[in-house]
């Protein structure tokens, strides 16, 4: 699967309809980010069970306000509706694969139990407007 563009239009639909996501935040003036790029194509390719998304902090600057990227390039890894790691700074493809095989592999228990107790009512979270 090829990387999908992310904007404020299908940000949150993408994340909420797929366990697993892979956010690039990037801009075009950015060398790093322009260089990760095929790095991250690549790692689409061989993950299709994955959405590898890229926002163009540029184009689309609320997303990385939301998410507090101050610093690119970066990526956040977001299983189940939860972001479960960033890492800030260029990488290579080998560190991008630990970094998936260790988000493949992490205990996602801690979600689930939140996610259940705020089901039941037990937890009050605060809902964007």
């Amino acid at each position: 699967m090829a990387t999908v563009k992310l904007t404020k239009k299908n940000f949150k639909k993408t994340i909420e309809d797929n366990d697993f996501v892979i956010v690039d935040f990037w801009a075009p003036w950015c060398e790093p980010c322009i260089e990760f790029t095929p790095l991250f194509e690549a790692a689409s390719e061989k993950n299709k069970d994955i959405i590898f998304g890229m926002v163009d902090i540029e184009a689309d600057p609320e997303i990385g306000e939301y998410f507090q990227v101050d610093k690119i390039p970066g990526l956040l890894i977001i299983r189940e509706q939860a972001g479960i790691h960033t890492q800030i700074g260029q990488i290579g493809d080998s560190a991008l694969d630990e970094i998936i095989k260790w988000a493949r592999e992490h205990d996602m228990s801690t979600v689930r139990d939140y996610y259940e107790r705020e089901a039941k009512g037990e937890i009050k979270v605060a809902r964007e407007k």
